[in-house]
């Protein structure tokens, strides 16, 4: 893919994922230890949640006895429900954040930096 930059002149677009330093990187121990995190937080974490939300919604449909008992006032246990599941949503996303940062992150730094590395060698001077 080429395009012109603000001089007019021709240049090439670099795509990451077709160039060929991308697959080798791809293939090393550090792209499988990035994967491996990665999924190692994701998948049980978004079981959990489908799980919660399910019991959500089938407590709602076939529960309504029990989530119509009032917890105080006006307040009963579908309502309380209802907001653990925005509560839910934003642990999650904090733990995702920090899990991310902590453990994913300096691999794909890591990672980034030896694609760069690597493509600044073959770029011709």
């Amino acid at each position: 893919m080429s395009t012109t930059n603000q001089s007019g002149e021709a240049g090439q677009v670099h795509q990451r994922s077709d160039h060929p330093i991308y697959a080798e990187l791809q293939q090393t121990p550090e792209f499988a230890e990035l994967r491996r995190k990665f999924r190692a937080f994701v998948f049980p974490a978004t079981v959990a949640f489908m799980t919660w939300y399910l019991l959500y919604v089938v407590m709602s449909n076939w529960a309504t006895d029990f989530m119509s008992t009032t917890v105080v006032g006006n307040i009963n246990i579908a309502l309380v429900f209802g907001v653990l599941q925005f509560v839910s949503t934003f642990l999650i996303a904090w733990l995702y954040g920090r899990y991310m940062n902590d453990r994913v992150d300096p691999i794909a730094r890591d990672l980034n930096a030896r694609y760069d590395e690597r493509l600044r060698s073959e770029v011709p001077r």
